[in-house]
């Protein structure tokens, strides 16, 4: 945003995040997003900066856990626009949206990392999936639910006589013949 151009490290990292970027799943996560609150995002407007005053990141998290968020600042005061991005933050995690799925504020407010906000968002869909209460459209895989498998001690019994196919075999390729430590003799 207000800084110069990057060099050397900060720009190869630079460069490998904005190739993270994924217009598909960026229109997914938008349309989702718009689809919950009712509203389209600004036309024109790039992704990254509809989201950046933090808005519609607190109206989003509203809608899943009403009242989440009391106060949205629409001030565009940047002290103002990251206080709501670090409002979001917090109320998504206490959504129950993994710490490792969260992005920094400065991750979209200056741009930094576009990708990780996304994910952030199907992290959120991901949730909301496992929520009863939820009754939005399906966006990000489904969280994987537990199936534990009990075995009487006779299965257990039969299945260790079983000859399993990564036992692999010995009767085919080997090291027989092979002499280390053995000059090759070329005439």
């Amino acid at each position: 945003m207000n800084q110069g151009p990057t060099y050397g490290l900060s720009a190869k990292v630079a460069q490998k995040i904005a190739g993270k970027r994924d217009p598909q799943k960026e229109a997914e996560a938008q349309a989702w997003i718009e689809e919950l609150i009712g509203e389209k995002f600004p036309e024109g407007v790039a992704y990254e900066d509809a989201l950046k005053d933090g808005v519609i990141l607190c109206k989003l998290i509203n809608v899943l856990v009403p009242g989440s968020v009391k106060r949205i600042n629409a001030q565009k005061m940047p002290f103002k626009q990251m206080e709501n991005i670090g409002n979001f933050l917090t109320a998504v995690q206490g959504y129950g949206v993994p710490a490792s799925d969260l992005f920094q504020t400065v991750d979209l407010y200056e741009r930094r990392n576009i990708p990780a906000v996304t994910q952030c968002f199907f992290a959120m869909g991901r949730v909301a999936q496992t929520k009863p209460d939820y009754r939005g459209p399906i966006f990000g895989p489904k969280p994987s639910e537990e199936n534990i498998r009990l075995f009487t001690e006779d299965q257990l019994m039969e299945g260790r006589k079983e000859v399993s196919l990564q036992m692999g075999s010995n009767k085919f390729a080997n090291q027989s013949g092979l002499n280390f430590g053995v000059r090759r003799q070329v005439t």
